[in-house]
């Protein structure tokens, strides 16, 4: 996430000293479109941990799937081998279809917690989203108009 950049102290050029009018409104602007920037930011950074999560608990059970249909495969080759009675040929597969049914059934459980971590929008960025719009519709009226206050039209020389 960039940081905003600080402009510096600004050069006074009125007539009194101070900032003109359009030297303000330029960096009212500057100030709107960076605060603007971070929110996309963030926003982009939030997405990227939830598509991370997704894609972790659906590889999680991409692989449960796979290893619980070899599972099932070795299961029915030990049902067969209990029907010829060959005790340690089918004993053996049983263990091994059991063991593949475990690590199966730990691969759904992690890919299960992975899924739940998606929170399916960006809500921090949604919220400072917000703030800001509050803020700028509690802006004083002559900065919603474009019109500068009276009090900076008048040039009065500071002692």
């Amino acid at each position: 996430m960039s940081t905003p950049v600080d402009p510096g102290p600004q050069p006074l050029t009125g007539t009194a000293g101070e900032r003109t009018i359009g030297q303000l409104v330029s960096d009212v602007s500057t100030d709107v479109s960076q605060i603007m920037r971070g929110e996309l930011e963030l926003a982009k950074a939030e997405i990227k941990q939830d598509v991370q999560h997704a894609g972790k608990g659906a590889g999680m059970f991409a692989g449960a799937a796979v290893l619980g249909l070899y599972g099932f495969g070795l299961l029915l080759l030990g049902l067969a081998a209990v029907l010829n009675i060959w005790l340690p040929w089918w004993a053996s597969l049983l263990i091994v279809a059991a063991v593949l049914f475990v690590v199966a059934g730990v691969l759904a459980l992690v890919g299960k917690k992975q899924v739940t971590q998606v929170k399916g929008k960006p809500e921090r960025a949604i919220e400072n989203g917000k703030q800001t719009v509050a803020s700028l519709k509690n802006a004083p009226a002559h900065f919603k108009e474009g019109t500068p206050p009276q009090a900076a039209l008048t040039t009065a020389p500071r002692a």
